[in-house]
């Protein structure tokens, strides 16, 4: 009898094991990205819910209605002229780590992207003035800017943002509809993740039958 009940746990714990390792897998990344000579990354939209999507079919348009960015502009912004002493208050009032930069004029024209970054190394690293240096001397200018759509996968946009070592990136459907992170995107997979751990942790206790 006792043979028996550590058959069925060593059972139990293989089962465990094999469905944990499963769900954790579909989280790793595989490449199947097409890339535009700007850079930008795209996949079909999805017309079911977050909740039922699954994480491959979640997009950046996921992130930003979870970040409150549904609405264009809502993200935040300097201009090319600014000083670099005003985008870095900017940040950190708001908490953020970059802001996308526009060009002069009334449309919202993206002229590149300022991180803090691009502060360390260009401004600490070189002992400039942020009160008397441009944004526009310092920022990743619009033409090696690296930008996403709304439809992007968030697995597309994490395999994007690691191979080319950036943690932000814009989001431009012909226009400018917002900004996600390296944490934004995480985050969506961590909540996202969390129903279906805890499903599976329902399982593996013994409340499904």
């Amino acid at each position: 009898m006792q043979g028996l009940i550590r058959g069925l746990r060593s059972c139990q714990e293989t089962v465990k094991l094999s469905i944990l390792k499963n769900s954790l897998g579909r989280i790793s990344i595989e490449g199947k990205n097409m890339f535009s000579r700007f850079g930008r990354v795209t996949s079909s939209p999805s017309p079911l819910g977050t909740q039922e999507k699954g994480l491959e079919n979640m997009t950046v348009a996921d992130v930003l209605m979870t970040k409150g960015e549904e609405k264009v502009g809502s993200w935040l912004w300097c201009r090319i002229n600014d000083n670099v002493d005003d985008a870095m208050k900017n940040m950190a009032e708001h908490n953020i780590g970059s802001l996308l930069v526009l060009k002069p004029g009334e449309q919202q024209h993206i002229a590149g992207i300022i991180t803090e970054r691009d502060y360390l190394r260009k401004i600490i690293g070189q002992g400039r003035s942020p009160k008397y240096t441009r944004v526009g001397e310092i920022m990743t200018k619009e033409n090696k800017l690296i930008t996403v759509t709304s439809d992007t996968s968030i697995l597309q946009a994490m395999q994007l943002m690691t191979d080319n070592h950036i943690r932000h990136v814009p989001v431009i459907d012909g226009k400018i509809v917002g900004m996600v992170s390296i944490v934004d995107v995480v985050r969506a997979v961590v909540e996202q993740q969390e129903g279906e751990l805890k499903r599976l942790n329902e399982f593996i206790r013994g409340e499904y039958y």
